[in-house]
This record gives C-alpha cells, sequence and structure tokens, in this order.
C-alpha cells in the first residue's frame, strides 16, 4: 500500500520542459568548433590546423575523431625576400635605362630621323647605333668635326650616369690594308678608341668606359650591297645595364 502511494506521488511531479536547452547548448559547442577549424583552414597554419583539429575531435567525443576530408595540405608559394628585392631593383633599373633611352632618342632625333642613328633597349642595356660615316672618312679613325657635337650631346647623359658604357667599333667585310690600319681588326679598334677619348675629355669617368673592336664580325645586314655594307660600318655605344642576369653554376657531369 505505501509503494502504491509512492507510485502516485512520483506520477503526479511535474514534467521538465527546458531539458532541450542540454542538447541545444551542447549543438552550439560543435557547431562553435567547426567555424574554429574552418578558420584555422583558411590561416593555412599546420601547427593551428592540428591543435584545432585535436580539440574538435575531442567535442565530438574522442581524439582524431575529426577528420578532414582531405589533409593534403596546398602547396602555397612562400614569398622570398630576396627575389623581391631583385624583382623591385629590376624595376626600377629598367624604369631609369628606358628614360635614358628617351633622352638619348631625343638627343639624337635629326640622326635618327636620316636614319643614321638607331637607338635600342633590351636586358643587357641601351644601344645607340651610329653609322660610321657620320663620324668618320673612309678608312679613317679620327673623329670628323661636325660629328664631335653630336657625340658630346651623347656624353652629356652619360657623365651624370653611373652605367658602365661599351663602346664597339664594327666594319664590312671588305679589306682595308693600308698603312696605318693593316686589317679591319685595327680599324675596328681605334674607330672605337676615339670615341672613348671624346667621352672622356666631355667627362665621362674613365673607369666606366671600355673601347671593343668587332672587325667585321657581328654584321646587322648582308655585305652583297652597298647599303649593307654601309649599315655594317657603325659604331654602337652601350650602356650597359646596372643588374647582371643570374648566373647558374655548370654541372661537371
Amino acid at each position: 500500500m505505501q509503494y502504491r502511494r509512492a507510485r502516485r506521488k512520483f506520477d503526479d511531479e511535474p514534467e521538465n520542459h527546458e531539458r532541450w536547452l542540454i542538447s541545444y547548448a551542447d549543438f552550439i559547442t560543435l557547431l562553435f568548433a567547426f567555424f574554429v577549424v574552418m578558420y584555422a583552414i583558411s590561416a593555412v597554419n599546420i601547427g593551428k590546423y592540428k591543435i584545432f583539429s585535436d580539440a574538435l575531435g575531442d567535442a565530438f567525443g574522442g581524439k582524431g575523431a575529426a577528420q578532414p576530408v582531405n589533409t593534403e595540405v596546398p602547396n602555397l608559394p612562400i614569398p622570398n625576400p630576396a627575389i623581391k628585392r631583385r624583382n623591385e631593383l629590376l624595376r626600377k633599373e629598367k624604369e631609369q635605362m628606358t628614360k635614358l633611352a628617351q633622352d638619348l632618342l631625343s638627343t639624337m632625333a635629326p640622326l635618327v630621323k636620316e636614319g643614321k642613328v638607331r637607338v635600342t633597349q633590351n636586358s643587357r642595356g641601351v644601344s645607340v647605333e651610329i653609322n660610321a660615316s657620320v663620324l668618320f672618312d673612309p678608312g679613317d679613325a679620327r673623329l670628323m668635326p661636325e660629328s664631335v657635337e653630336a657625340l658630346r650631346a651623347v656624353a652629356a647623359l652619360l657623365k651624370d650616369d653611373s652605367h658602365d658604357v661599351q663602346v664597339e667599333g664594327h666594319t664590312d667585310n671588305q679589306p682595308i690594308g693600308n698603312t696605318r690600319f693593316p686589317s679591319n681588326w685595327e680599324l675596328s679598334s681605334v674607330r672605337a678608341s676615339s670615341v672613348v677619348r671624346l667621352f672622356i675629355d666631355a667627362g665621362v669617368a674613365p673607369q666606366r668606359l671600355t673601347a671593343v673592336g668587332f672587325s667585321s664580325n657581328q654584321p646587322v645586314a648582308p655585305n652583297d650591297t652597298a647599303q649593307g655594307r654601309a649599315r655594317n660600318r657603325r659604331v654602337a655605344v652601350t650602356i650597359l645595364s646596372g643588374i647582371p642576369d643570374p648566373s647558374t653554376e655548370v654541372p661537371t657531369n
């Protein structure tokens, strides 16, 4: 009889309608852990990813229970400060060389218009190619008086610059063989040296200058026509880029 009364008392206790809050709190906790893992993945930080992945596994009921669908971490490029600095230097160098090329083109505009001067730019630097007829009499290496003004205008742009300058002498393939120049090698070399001496007199630092004679070994036009041979007889003033291309050691095997 007492048992029946006790059971009736238990049945009369009010029902708890707030038990759903416990399940809801568990759901919110798991949802929070999920978004934490998503943040860790978006940051591509392997250390943080492992920590939060383990935390999510514990929240779901056991260490390591939460496994990512794809465990391979994206192989993203890591910025290299040295490469970034070099690229910035290359950008500034290209801008400086482009400005120098434009200034030279403007200075030599009358001769450019006549087709006697060409200004080009590439990774090696800026080159001013001057037809030999503008500078020298045939078979001679002394600068003509009317050529001095044009070369001094070029020197005025170069003297306050810091780049090295290579002056190259070129000839056609016709033999010369006079008492002063036994071959085109001597003629091309002395012509380049004549331009270098003028640049030095105009204020360009000697240590920046180099004179090179190529004879007829680097033609820019066929030597089988008078026009082609005239084009090949030239002096090229090359302002060398201050940032050389990176060198790679040749493997021994």
